[in-house]
């Protein structure tokens, strides 16, 4: 989808004024804005882009037949509702490839050669090598925040890495997501990228955190959980908790 990474555009109202000017369609908008917040639904859409339903409708139908996003029920944690779940929008692989500037096979071909040559082993300490570098300005922005808002100043800091976060409260706890992952077609393969990201989450955040939905594990969003609970010892915290979604 061409321009789909491009600068946001004002809503106009009209359908033919949005598509003739400026460099970004509403189409893309709508796009971007699933990228930005995760699986949507149309209300969610429409009240952010502050468009009509009918228009999103609109566009999620173009959208939906150039395979940049599927419409899929949404998921629900915890005890279900009375109803028919509400239906979300999420970006399909073509629909992320179209926001992903990554050299992904580059990096799997990387991956693969230290697996072949070094073993699984290098693989894992490279995960954590690279993210512990990632981490120096993650800890800075975490330590330069009270400690209530610890979670949200990790959340600002891989939002400007590319990873679209976002905290909030949880019961009994906090949730962080990830609303993209640049890596997230390399972590298919090797996961232990995931794993990696979420034991330095855990050393990061000084407790325990489960990994509960990963991108690379086919969901919408990177979901972990963060209790609170009496900060534990890193080594303690992160082996078991580390692995991604169990579902």
């Amino acid at each position: 989808m061409k321009n789909v990474g491009e600068a946001r555009e004002t809503p106009t109202g009209a359908p033919q004024e949005e598509l003739a000017t400026g460099e970004r369609s509403t189409r893309n908008r709508v796009a971007r804005s699933i990228l930005d917040h995760g699986p949507s639904t149309v209300a969610d859409l429409a009240g952010r882009l502050g468009l009509t339903q009918a228009a999103v409708r609109r566009h999620l139908d173009s959208l939906v037949q150039e395979n940049v996003v599927e419409g899929r029920e949404k998921r629900v944690y915890g005890a279900r509702t009375r109803g028919r779940p509400a239906k979300v929008f999420a970006l399909t692989d073509c629909g992320r490839d179209a926001f992903d500037q990554s050299y992904d096979k580059l990096a799997a071909d990387a991956l693969r050669w230290i697996s072949e040559t070094h073993g699984e082993t290098a693989v894992v300490e490279f995960a954590r090598a690279r993210i512990a570098e990632q981490a120096k300005a993650y800890r800075a922005a975490m330590d330069a925040a009270p400690p209530e808002r610890r979670t949200d100043a990790l959340a600002k800091a891989l939002t400007a890495d590319g990873y679209a976060a976002t905290a909030r409260s949880a019961p009994v706890g906090e949730q962080l997501c990830q609303h993209h992952c640049p890596v997230a077609h390399v972590a298919e393969q090797y996961p232990q990228l995931c794993e990696a990201e979420t034991e330095i989450f855990s050393a990061l955040l000084g407790t325990h955190v489960q990994r509960l939905a990963t991108i690379a594990h086919g969901d919408g969003v990177c979901t972990t959980y963060i209790p609170k609970a009496t900060p534990q010892t890193t080594d303690n915290a992160s082996a078991s908790t580390a692995g991604r979604n169990p579902a």
